[in-house]
């Protein structure tokens, strides 16, 4: 069931080296390609990427948060073109998303790293390095990286009890379920 799927699903940073079998990435690509978008204007585009020079490269696109995609067999930058859609950041969101849980379903581990609005250094953006990285033309911009492996751990389900029930609202803000 998909709850169940949702309820497994972790961040991961640490993978075993192994690389993910083709079968599977083209897995996750299809699933990515499926994403619903705006009025089916689909202003996503994908690398996929498994070279470990371009991971390590990657792994650098900002000072935090980044680092672990060093040690990732493989990677999904999620690119998009604003001008396609006025609503690319909520599509992008999806379909990194959707990536995720295609792993999760897969046996992989994965992590989503942010990089929109994310500084490289003083003088680019994170996206502008990794859009560089990449190879990526001009009006396509990086949205976020997808490091997929499979899990060197698998860390427990979040609990119930952590689930944040007081921030929801039945008929009008305020009525707690």
């Amino acid at each position: 069931m998909f709850i169940d799927l949702l309820r497994s699903r972790r961040s991961i940073r640490k993978f075993e080296d192994r690389p993910v079998e083709p079968g599977k990435v083209d897995l996750l690509v299809e699933a990515a390609l499926r994403s619903p978008a705006s009025r089916g204007f689909n202003p996503w585009e994908f690398v996929v990427v498994t070279d470990p020079q371009i991971l390590t490269r990657l792994s650098t696109a900002k000072p935090h948060g980044a680092s672990f995609l060093a040690k990732a067999p493989l990677a999904v930058v999620v690119c998009v073109d604003p001008e396609k859609s006025d609503v690319w950041v909520e599509d992008a969101a999806i379909a990194t998303t959707l990536l995720h849980l295609a792993a999760t379903d897969l046996e992989l581990g994965s992590c989503w790293i942010q990089l929109r609005k994310r500084d490289h250094d003083s003088s680019r953006t994170a996206g502008e390095y990794a859009a560089e990285v990449v190879g990526l033309p001009a009006g396509l911009i990086v949205s976020a990286i997808m490091a997929i492996g499979y899990p060197a751990h698998q860390p427990e389900p979040h609990p119930q009890t952590s689930l944040q029930r007081d921030k929801v609202h039945i008929n009008r803000y305020g009525n707690n379920a």
